[in-house]
């Protein structure tokens, strides 16, 4: 089973990045779009392309991640409900941190010459800041766990 598993694996990331590097070589090299959406600024042709690709990778990582997530809860449930319920406080944690982030972002429009889109509105403004500030977040927890593992194993 394990065989058959990694084959097919293989094989899909094959053809992700195949996919990918098709994409991204029109995005590369198919030119330039001759009616941009800001004046004087170049745009490739394949612009949207590459982004709608993005998208759809962004939400089978989405979908893949959560099914493998409530699967594993589910195991671990049937073994163990109450290490189950534990595993728990890592997400409790991360929607907490989203909360806040949430909270600690403007919605304050900005200021973007040539830019008449509808996304410079107070909710696109806020997810954005909140995305921003829980990576910055994550990123020092990140730093500080390697710092502070490094320097435990020292101590040993």
């Amino acid at each position: 089973m394990k065989m058959k598993i990694q084959k097919v694996s293989g094989s899909v990331l094959y053809v992700i990045l195949a996919i990918t590097i098709i994409v991204a070589g029109l995005f590369f090299f198919g030119g330039e779009d001759p009616n941009p959406l800001v004046p004087d600024m170049s745009q490739p042709v394949y612009t949207d392309s590459l982004i709608y690709l993005m998208y759809v990778l962004l939400g089978i990582t989405i979908v893949i991640t959560l099914a493998a997530a409530v699967y594993q809860f589910v195991m671990n449930f049937i073994d163990s409900p109450k290490a189950a319920i534990k595993s728990l406080a890592s997400i409790i944690v991360l929607v907490g941190l989203l909360i806040v982030a949430w909270a600690a972002g403007s919605e304050q429009a900005l200021v973007m010459p040539g830019y008449d889109g509808a996304e410079n509105v107070p909710f696109w403004l806020k997810l954005t800041d909140m995305f921003l500030y829980t990576i910055y977040i994550m990123m020092a927890v990140l730093i500080l766990l390697i710092l502070g593992f490094g320097i435990s194993k020292k101590f040993k």
